[in-house]
C-alpha cells in the first residue's frame, strides 16, 4: 500500500494554501481557494488554481509572475486544509462519523478524530476500504504494528473509510460479565 497521498491531490473549492515567494515577501501569504476554484493574490489578481496538482499550481504561478512581475520567480505552495477531502472512519470507535482531513493525515490520526477505539475494538483488526478506479480495494492494517513501530502508519486520501471490527472475545467476556453479575446492571440502571 503507498503511504502518500498528497502529490496525486487536485487542489478544490475551500482549500486553504500557503504561497511563498523566494524573495518576494509582499506575493507570498495563505489565501483560500474560492467556490468557483480561484485565488487572488496582490499585483496578481485571480488565478484559477481548481483541478491542479500542488506542483502544477506551483509552475502555473510562476508562469504568471514571470510573465508580469519577476524574473525567474521560485514558488511555493503548500496545501494546508485539504477541506475538500473527507475519510469515514466507522465501527467499533468511540465517535463514527466523517471527518474532513486538513493537511496529510495517518490512520491513527483519522481514528483519533473519532475518538479513539472503543472498549470492544479489534485493533488488529482494522480495514482500510479505498476506492482505485471503478474498484474497491481493502486492506488490513493492524494498529498495534503500527503503535510498536512494526509496521507504518500510511496516509489516508479523500474518500478512504476506515472499519474497526469488533473483538468477538471482548465482546463475549463483557457479555459474560453481565450475566453473571446482574447486579450491575440494576446498579447501571440507578446511576
Amino acid at each position: 500500500m503507498q503511504t502518500s497521498g498528497v502529490e496525486d491531490y487536485r487542489i478544490g473549492a475551500a482549500d486553504l494554501l500557503d504561497i511563498k515567494v523566494f524573495q518576494a515577501d509582499e506575493l507570498s501569504r495563505e489565501v483560500r481557494v474560492d467556490a468557483h476554484g480561484n485565488i487572488t493574490l496582490p499585483l496578481v489578481g485571480k488565478i484559477p488554481v481548481a483541478g491542479l496538482t500542488q506542483s502544477e499550481a506551483e509552475q502555473k504561478l510562476a508562469s504568471i509572475m514571470q510573465r508580469n512581475l519577476l524574473q525567474n520567480p521560485q514558488v511555493t505552495v503548500f496545501i494546508k486544509e485539504f477541506t475538500s477531502q473527507r475519510v469515514t472512519v466507522e465501527g467499533q470507535v468511540k465517535k463514527p462519523g466523517v471527518y474532513p482531513l486538513a493537511g496529510q493525515t495517518s490512520v491513527l490520526q483519522a481514528i483519533a478524530m473519532a475518538e479513539g477505539p472503543s472498549d470492544l475494538a479489534a485493533t488488529d483488526k482494522v480495514v482500510l476500504f479505498r476506492r482505485q478506479g471503478s474498484q474497491s480495494k481493502a486492506h488490513l492494517i493492524d494498529l498495534n504494528a503500527i503503535r510498536n513501530g512494526k509496521a507504518p502508519d500510511p496516509y489516508v486520501r479523500n474518500d478512504d473509510r476506515i472499519v474497526i471490527h469488533r473483538s468477538d472475545s471482548r465482546f463475549w467476556m463483557r457479555e459474560t460479565a453481565t450475566i453473571l453479575n446482574p447486579f450491575a446492571t440494576l446498579n447501571s440502571l440507578f446511576n
